[in-house]
């Protein structure tokens, strides 16, 4: 991956003269883009927002079967828009094949978004640090998770079975970064609060809607840590925009979860709704995965153990609704995803939040979970104006740095 913008496998052997199609040796290949079908477009934007992908991952959401994913990805590595790596293990063997974005692909990525592309050494020595990135196996794990919801809108399968267009499953789908950057609320006195999820999403399915913030645990972490996160939630108006989600690595970390809850809050309401799920046994084995009954509402009353588990779309509705925007290759998987700059999404941010209402009992019976609506889009005043945003720290907006 030396950087050069090329599709002739020998540039040595036409120097100073014209290549293959009359495009001498160093100038871009220009037809690049065109090689790609819509599906090899939509891979190239998820790989520069979430960084990395398996092959199963890929296959899931966008292929009829891994096979013919490898086959396409083999293709596209050879065009050098992905970029391909394994770990190798102590005891032998090696892992699945993960996938970043090559050179030429963040090329062509910058170049749709009208901005400078990085320099070929500094991104040759990003794929290295992401190689070793410690978090890798975390964020793949925040990744699988999101790609299991985003296979039930898998396209390929969609036009197999004559569906092709429904929109119902994953609507959206926010990074950290673009979490970080938006999620955060100035508390005054030169503070503020950012929300750093692993990833913010919306589930739909036969009309209602679902968005949560996810917060993947694997067991890495104190209790003390996991739970400390839930005073910049608390701080932050989270009830406005979704439902809190612990996906945790076993069952045993999902009670001791539940318990360090209870002990951190002492008993109190945080205000918004947390619902905890554990990725063995029964759990994310589910068919539908984590839109399966697999979650388990948390409440100060509720004991460590799970009563009852719910279906993702069972849980209770939060956030704002919005009306369904063209998803293109500029952003698959976000159709109910809203502007940052949007007025409601500002007024939502910095209107104090009233007493928190927690349906009576809902952890216990059949009844519907969405008796109390905090906010009720239906009644917004079309000429409201939202407060000034105050002025971040520094003068800039929060960046990201993995």
């Amino acid at each position: 991956m030396d950087g050069r913008l090329r599709s002739d496998p020998h540039p040595s052997t036409h120097r100073g003269r014209a290549g293959r199609g009359g495009r001498r040796a160093g100038e871009p290949d220009a037809g690049l883009w065109f090689r790609l079908v819509d599906r090899d477009r939509r891979l190239l934007v998820l790989l520069a927002e979430h960084k990395v992908l398996t092959t199963n991952q890929i296959a899931a959401i966008e292929f009829l079967s891994v096979r013919r994913a490898q086959d396409r990805l083999r293709q596209l590595r050879e065009l050098g828009v992905v970029f391909a790596f394994r770990e190798s293990y102590l005891r032998g063997g090696t892992s699945q094949t993960r996938y970043a974005l090559g050179y030429l692909g963040t090329r062509l990525i910058a170049a749709q978004r009208a901005e400078k592309p990085p320099a070929p050494k500094a991104y040759t020595e990003s794929l290295e640090r992401l190689a070793l990135w410690p978090k890798l196996d975390h964020q793949l794990g925040v990744n699988d998770f999101f790609c299991m919801l985003a296979a039930h809108r898998n396209p390929a399968r969609l036009r197999e079975a004559g569906r092709e267009g429904e929109v119902d499953g994953l609507t959206q789908w926010w990074s950290e970064r673009r979490c970080t950057e938006f999620f955060w609320k100035y508390l005054g006195g030169g503070r503020d609060t950012r929300l750093r999820p692993d990833g913010y999403g919306c589930w739909e399915e036969h009309g209602r809607t679902v968005r949560f913030f996810l917060e993947h645990d694997t067991g890495t972490e104190s209790l003390t840590k996991v739970t400390g996160k839930i005073d910049d939630y608390a701080a932050f108006p989270t009830d406005a925009f979704g439902v809190l989600l612990f996906s945790v690595h076993s069952s045993r970390r999902e009670i001791a979860l539940r318990a360090a809850l209870r002990r951190a809050l002492a008993g109190g309401d945080p205000g918004f709704v947390i619902a905890t799920a554990a990725r063995d046994g029964d759990t994310f084995g589910h068919a539908d995965g984590p839109a399966g009954p697999v979650w388990g509402l948390w409440t100060p009353q509720g004991g460590d153990r799970v009563p009852r588990r719910y279906r993702l779309v069972e849980l209770p509705r939060r956030g704002p609704s919005v009306e369904h925007g063209a998803s293109d290759t500029d952003q698959p998987l976000n159709e109910a995803a809203f502007d940052p700059d949007d007025r409601e999404m500002s007024r939502r941010i910095n209107t104090p939040r009233p007493e928190p209402a927690t349906p009576a009992g809902y952890a216990d019976d059949d009844d519907d979970l969405d008796d109390v609506t905090l906010y009720d889009d239906a009644d917004d005043d079309d000429v409201y104006r939202a407060p000034a945003e105050p002025a971040r720290p520094g003068g800039q907006r929060p960046r990201w740095v993995a």
